[in-house]
């Protein structure tokens, strides 16, 4: 069949595939998209070559090379020839079955569809499991536009061939493809799809019974209710029960599925029995799944009194020998407040919360940092203040860096129930203490929590506790946090104003100008340049330009090309005034004039460039006038 194939009117000079590894063709693919017939010729001989990345490359074209042959030649030749391609390496076979799920434009559209069922299903057998996972996957495409004929003639009898071979491979594919069909067929087909899939549910392979309870929740999303529990619960149970815990692990997905579809009496009479039972399964994977899961089945059983009942499991999983499960049950608070009585809650959490805090798996502890705050919302102000807060100090003060940066990010969700002043009261001393954490990613957490806590506690108190902290983050040796300091900085300008950015901060930075560090001088000009737009035209004028004009001579290059960067946010500054805008031709220009003749190449360029900059915004400006 692969002789079959061809272009028409190749030409002689086309690259033959025959070719050794010692002198290996290169094929040329710049002009098969234009149609060019020695492009298409170079894809059509590069689908044979030894070469794999030839080959790859041949796959990527393919589409320009089914255009020029048709769809009837596609379907007649191309295809067969793709078919007959299987036994190659898996990366090529991976890259076709992604392929052709995209194919179905270039056999002729969807009523055509089926003629690609045949590769898929061949590579859908493949030993390599991404290969095979790619193709059911585009297999699953297809059927979204075939319609019934083309799935109950060809798509069906493909599933059956997949769920009768005899490696575990195809039947385990076949798994992934029963959900698709199933909507797109008569009830009496529909009813051997169940049979079919039934006996993949009690398959004697695992790794086919895998399958079967990985795919088992699309299923029942499509079948009907009352095969919900004839069909689907059966087959859970079973599944549920699996000798090995790699199967059972997988069963909790469709458990969350199939509560969806029943009513809260169903759930309790039918569901109740196997979730105690996964729950405490005694594999630690199992338990793992169904905490990482636990929000979802509990919300979906409906039954409150199967609910609170799962609380007693929630907290047993909080005191599991595994930390895995410990850290998943710690993401599932939120949810899990919601599950009983909030005074409930609140009495049956307080314990277990404390041994967490002291778990001796630093993982644990960033977990439960990052969604204790959760909590607050149900343990109300009262509460938290009693209960909450004083774990989240301690939490604070944890040797693990990451347990301190989640509960400085999530301060806010506190601070939303208990009010700034209570939190600041409590937990202030431990976050200036943590301004100054050896750890940068900490400083940087408090940083960007500044703001937030400055405007909820006024200007006095950020006065009196927190402006020299931060000042002296302007000097810290990692530079993310020297920049973090000055946007922090802007901001604050823009929360107590700029009459208290002129009497307080701007002169503690104009201060730093004069330092014999250059890294502060260097910090000098990132701060003013950052905050200039959120203070008016004359304090630029007065303060700011004064400070740049005695660091046009420092000699350090990099201060002074940083002073001629500067020079174009100062001007836009400038210009929001006609009372300073005269400063750009009088002050900014011959300053920039006289760093394009300095001696280091670096600051000529920067101030080069700054002018060209400044001379685009103003013409943009005059134009904008005119109009």
């Amino acid at each position: 069949m692969a002789e079959q194939m061809s272009v028409d009117a190749v030409p002689p000079t086309a690259p033959a595939s025959n070719n050794n590894n010692n002198n290996p063709v290169h094929y040329n693919f710049q002009d098969a998209q234009s149609g060019d017939l020695g492009a298409l010729a170079a894809i059509a001989d590069a689908m044979k070559s030894d070469s794999l990345a030839d080959r790859l490359e041949s796959l990527k074209r393919l589409g320009v090379l089914a255009l020029a042959m048709g769809e009837e030649r596609t379907r007649e030749e191309l295809v067969p020839f793709l078919d007959e391609s299987i036994d190659d390496e898996d990366e090529l076979l991976l890259s076709l079955a992604e392929v052709l799920g995209d194919f179905v434009q270039y056999v002729g559209g969807p009523k055509y569809a089926y003629v690609l069922l045949r590769p898929l299903e061949n590579l859908a057998a493949a030993e390599e499991t991404v290969v095979r996972e790619k193709a059911v996957e585009s297999i699953n495409k297809l059927v979204d536009v075939m319609d019934q004929p083309q799935v109950e003639d060809f798509l069906i009898p493909s599933i059956a061939r997949l769920s009768a071979g005899e490696w575990f491979t195809s039947r385990s594919s076949a798994a992934g493809l029963y959900a698709a069909a199933y909507g797109k067929v008569t009830d009496a087909i529909q009813s051997k799809l169940r049979a079919g899939y039934e006996a993949l549910c009690k398959d004697e392979t695992p790794m086919i019974r895998r399958a079967a309870a990985a795919n088992l929740e699309g299923l029942v999303g499509r079948i009907e209710k009352d095969h919900v529990v004839s069909f689907a619960i059966p087959n859970f149970r079973r599944l549920a029960a699996d000798d090995q815990d790699s199967v059972r692990l997988l069963t909790v997905e469709p458990l969350v599925a199939i509560t969806k579809r029943l009513d809260t009496d169903e759930c309790r009479q039918l569901l109740g029995e196997s979730v105690q039972r996964l729950c405490g399964d005694k594999s630690w994977r199992v338990r793992y799944m169904v905490a990482d899961h636990f929000v979802a089945v509990a919300t979906n059983v409906k039954d409150r009194g199967l609910q609170e009942e799962l609380v007693n499991v929630a907290i047993a999983l909080m005191h599991d020998n595994e930390a895995e499960v410990r850290g998943a049950i710690c993401t599932q608070l939120d949810g899990l407040a919601d599950l009983a009585a909030p005074d409930a809650i609140v009495a049956r959490l307080q314990a277990p919360l404390q041994e967490l805090v002291d778990d001796p798996s630093q993982h644990v502890r960033a977990t439960l940092a990052k969604h204790i705050g959760s909590l607050c919302r149900v343990f109300g102000k009262d509460g938290t203040i009693e209960h909450l807060l004083p774990l989240l100090l301690r939490l604070l003060k944890d040797t693990f860096p990451d347990v301190r940066l989640n509960i400085i990010s999530k301060l806010d969700v506190v601070d939303r129930v208990v009010g700034i002043d209570s939190l600041s009261q409590s937990l202030l001393p431990a976050i200036v203490e943590l301004a100054e954490d050896k750890q940068w990613r900490v400083r940087l957490a408090i940083i960007e929590y500044v703001p937030l806590i400055a405007s909820q506690l006024g200007v006095h108190f950020f006065d009196e506790q927190l402006s020299n902290l931060c000042m002296s983050w302007l000097g810290d040796p990692v530079y993310s946090i020297r920049e973090a300091a000055t946007t922090n900085l802007k901001k604050l300008t823009e929360v107590f104003g700029v009459d208290w950015a002129r009497s307080t901060i701007i002169p503690k930075i104009l201060a730093m100008a004069t330092h014999p560090n250059y890294l502060y001088r260097m910090t000098t000009i990132f701060a003013i340049t950052t905050i200039a737009p959120s203070v008016t035209p004359e304090i630029v004028r007065d303060l700011i330009l004064p400070s740049l004009e005695g660091l046009v001579n420092d000699p350090i290059p990099n201060i002074r090309f940083n002073v001629a960067k500067s020079m174009e946010p100062l001007t836009a500054a400038l210009r929001r005034s006609p009372d300073t805008a005269p400063l750009e031709g009088s002050i900014i220009r011959p300053t920039l004039a006289r760093l394009e003749e300095d001696s280091d190449p670096d600051v000529r360029f920067f101030a080069h460039r700054s002018l060209l900059a400044i001379d685009s915004a103003a013409a943009a400006t005059a134009a904008t006038s005119t109009a």
